[in-house]
């Protein structure tokens, strides 16, 4: 098989080839056809995740061939038996275990789903981490309903593209923040009503005139911009934390306490709800944003592509095949 393997912190990935895959007890090799990159992938080659161990085939995204037919794959391994909380043992595709960036990948059969056959090949291969992650946090945690205002920060990216156009598809009103006016243009196309530019320092204010003020919050950057969004809660409102790009949270404590907000955090999901989240996909017809599919031979060209943080939507790599 063909792998992309990264030796080492900073280093580029390079393309080895390796013997083929033997599935162990309760585990499968499916033939990745299109794998997905996130920013997981990035902060790994940065050196800037736990757990680090090299070499390491990365890829957390994927879709591909198994027992001749499409399928998807659960990146999240071992959840365990609470569906509240991820076991010890839980870990994430890509790192400690080889993950989708090569020809075969090796995981537990029960995390071998079915392709929704609406998606393209390239779609479905962008669907797994960002689908699972925004609906876990836009149904179980924000329990987002019908007539909500969604605050959805940092849009552009692929948890919260994917966490908008869930929240849409639930009827939801929804709004934005980015630094890129133009994806904010792009957000208000897909059915977004409003956004604001975060570069603009009174940007809360803005909103919560635009808006009437935000039920929940959907972020994946922490930092200042969490504290900001929170402002803009209407009492008794709920905001839901998935990532941290911008570093530790900056709260003013009042904002909660006094307003009866909520703040919760979220990672991933379970089997149970990455199945909830393929039906609703299936039965709302959504389709991920792809921003640009590379050829398996540039995928240090696709990492340069998504580190650059302009693209709106997955940046997605095609595998050989043949």
């Amino acid at each position: 098989m063909l792998a992309a393997v990264l030796h080492g912190i900073n280093q580029k990935i390079v393309l080895e080839d390796r013997p083929p895959l033997i599935p162990a007890a309760g585990h499968s090799v499916v033939k990745v056809q299109f794998a997905a990159l996130n920013h997981r992938d990035l902060w790994i080659q940065q050196g800037q995740y736990a757990g680090l161990k090299y070499p390491i085939v990365l890829g957390s995204d994927g879709m591909g061939i198994f027992e001749g037919k499409k399928v998807i794959i659960q990146p999240g391994m071992d959840w365990g038996d609470h569906e509240a909380f991820q076991s010890r043992n839980y870990r994430i595709l890509g790192l400690p275990d080889d993950g989708t960036f090569a020809t075969e990948v090796h995981i537990p059969t029960s995390n071998i789903f079915t392709k929704p056959e609406h998606l393209s090949d390239e779609e479905a291969a962008a669907l797994p981490l960002a689908g699972l992650t925004a609906f876990r946090a836009v149904f179980i945690k924000a329990q987002v309903e019908p007539g909500d205002s969604v605050l959805i920060t940092g849009i552009g990216g692929g948890v919260a593209t994917l966490a908008m156009q869930i929240a849409l598809a639930a009827g939801a009103d929804v709004y934005v923040t980015s630094g890129s006016n133009e994806k904010i243009q792009q957000a208000m196309a897909l059915g977004a009503k409003g956004g604001v530019n975060y570069h603009d320092t009174t940007w809360p204010q803005t909103l919560k005139k635009l808006s009437g003020g935000i039920h929940k919050v959907i972020d994946g950057a922490a930092g200042r911009s969490l504290g900001l969004a929170i402002e803009c809660l209407l009492p008794g409102g709920v905001a839901v934390n998935y990532g941290g790009t911008t570093g530790p949270i900056e709260i003013i404590p009042q904002r909660l306490f006094w307003n009866q907000a909520t703040l919760k955090g979220t990672t991933m999901g379970s089997n149970r709800d990455f199945a909830a989240m393929l039906e609703f996909v299936d039965e709302h017809r959504i389709r991920p944003i792809v921003a640009r599919v590379f050829p398996f031979d540039q995928v240090n060209e696709a990492f340069a592509y998504l580190k650059n943080t302009s693209q709106f939507g997955k940046v997605v790599l095609s595998l050989p095949t043949a």
